[in-house]
């Protein structure tokens, strides 16, 4: 009887399933691409110079397929996800901040502050106001809910506006679990910012806070209305009754016309 030749047997190891890698993360987003939504998309952000988006390259994925998208890369190894956050590309960023979140989510403790610290190292990528704010509360907040929140302040003082943005956003997780005190510190140390960007960030946290707690939204803004910068009180009053909205734009329009007139004077 003739024996047949016994050949390797590859199956298994191509079974094997392989980690995902950045280089196939940003090869999957390019073949997602979209022309006329990147387009879209560039004017939406204000990528132009001098605004605030200026040189973010965007490839058009809607955020819905980025969301199935990282639900399938979630076995990302820590250190190919901080690579996909170095892209250039808009998205690249925005799907490592989604695998970052999902991480966090499902780390233990010492895991849990290795990618808070990832995520304060990348600080520099993590510029604009979508990718602070799907990622801030879910990391920077949910991280300092059992710790000492002073990093907050520094972040509220930094030059970089997406620090400051992240340093109001963050207190979003503490919101959600009925505290209101670091929001409302926060809030006080960005009241003389410039940036409109953070006029809104801060309005809306304070909203927030006012959907939970009108009397802790309205002590708020019986001291500083006068001093809120335009938008920022906007936003805050939003859900207030009209006559109550109307009281807190008057207090901040005569403490404006005020102002006026005593520079007037000099």
């Amino acid at each position: 009887m003739r024996h047949r030749r016994m050949l390797p047997d590859f199956r298994a190891a191509s079974l094997e399933p392989r980690m995902p890698t950045a280089a196939a993360a940003l090869k999957r987003l390019h073949s997602l691409a979209n022309p006329r939504d990147a387009k879209f998309l560039q004017g939406f952000f204000r990528t132009g110079p001098g605004e605030y988006g200026e040189g973010d390259r965007f490839l058009g994925i809607r955020v819905p397929v980025m969301r199935r998208l990282a639900g399938e890369l979630h076995e990302m190894p820590l250190d190919q996800v901080e690579r996909l956050l170095e892209s250039r590309w808009h998205e690249a960023r925005l799907l490592a901040l989604l695998l970052l979140n999902d991480a966090y989510e499902r780390a233990g403790p010492t895991g849990r502050t290795e990618i808070f610290r990832r995520y304060l190292r990348s600080t520099a990528r993590i510029n604009n106001w979508d990718l602070v704010d799907l990622s801030a509360p879910n990391i920077v907040g949910a991280h300092l809910a059992t710790r000492p929140r002073a990093k907050l302040d520094k972040l509220s003082r930094s030059r970089n506006l997406w620090e400051r943005r992240i340093a109001i956003v963050a207190t979003f997780h503490f919101i959600r679990i009925g505290e209101f005190d670091d929001t409302l510190r926060i809030a006080r140390l960005l009241l003389g910012d410039t940036h409109d960007l953070i006029h809104k960030a801060t309005g809306w946290m304070l909203r927030e806070v006012g959907k939970r707690d009108r009397g802790r939204l309205e002590a708020f803004l019986d001291a500083h209305a006068h001093e809120m910068p335009r938008t920022m009180l906007r936003y805050a009053i939003e859900r207030l009754p009209a006559d109550d909205r109307q009281h807190y734009m008057g207090a901040r329009r005569m403490a404006t016309d005020l102002a006026e007139r005593v520079q007037a004077r000099r």
